[in-house]
């Protein structure tokens, strides 16, 4: 048979009682330094004896340091509990106010729109007719800013487009100048000679004998041309007795 659950109770004996401390206590805190190297806790243990001694064992960190942050921990684990008993008391007591508030506003927004009229008093329609009055001023005023806004802007586009427009005639019209210089300067033909035949006569009296002769013969030799290079007669030449 198997050992059954010991129960466990104080030790009476004094002696046993010390001894099983001393045991007990050594194998606490060698579990306390394993589950800090395996799991990487952070531990605090302190333990004091029968006697008042003092036994304590802490990871790396001090023991002020663990002791700290568990104060602060349980302080804000109680102001959490106390923040929500006294958040869930205030939410039941605004509750039916939030429940008015939405009632009111959607009545409110049904008669906005034309619906539920009939409860009102003259009072509150005069109220509403005021209320939806300015609100189409408000409406109209806000609407007209950003249609001028609009027009500033596309005005603004349309100079700046203009100004893109006018540069670019002026590159284009610049080119255009260009190719008719370019055009010009490539059909400039050099004055050539004139041809043989219409180059001056020889002056000499023999070459112009020879050139009359030429032309004699291209008129068939029927017609003779004068020698203006012959001598004058001797009576042109006798001076006349006065």
């Amino acid at each position: 048979m198997g050992r059954g659950r010991v129960q466990l109770k104080r030790i009476e004996n004094k002696i046993s009682r010390q001894v099983t401390f001393s045991k007990r206590r050594s194998g606490l805190l060698k579990k306390a330094h394993e589950i800090s190297v395996l799991c990487d806790a952070e531990v605090a243990l302190i333990v004091f004896s029968t006697k008042g001694k003092l036994f304590e064992y802490s990871t790396d960190s001090s023991m002020e340091k663990i002791i700290e942050r568990y104060e602060r921990y349980s302080y804000a684990e109680q102001r959490l509990n106390m923040t929500d008993d006294e958040s869930q008391e205030k939410w039941n007591l605004e509750f039916p106010k939030l429940v008015a508030r939405v009632e009111l506003l959607q009545r409110n927004i049904r008669n906005y729109v034309g619906e539920d009229l009939g409860p009102l008093s003259l009072r509150e329609l005069q109220s509403l007719e005021q209320q939806l009055d300015t609100a189409v001023k408000r409406i109209r005023t806000r609407k007209n800013q950003l249609m001028h806004e609009s027009i500033s802007e596309l005005q603004k586009k349309e100079r700046s487009l203009q100004e893109q427009n006018n540069l670019l005639l002026k590159k284009m019209k610049e080119k255009e100048e260009q190719q008719q210089q370019q055009q010009n300067s490539s059909n400039f033909v050099f004055p050539r000679p004139p041809p043989q035949s219409l180059r001056p006569s020889s002056l000499s009296i023999g070459g112009d004998s020879e050139q009359a002769g030429a032309q004699n013969e291209q008129l068939g030799g029927d017609q003779t041309i004068p020698n203006t290079t012959s001598a004058m007669p001797p009576w042109f030449l006798r001076p006349t007795n006065q």
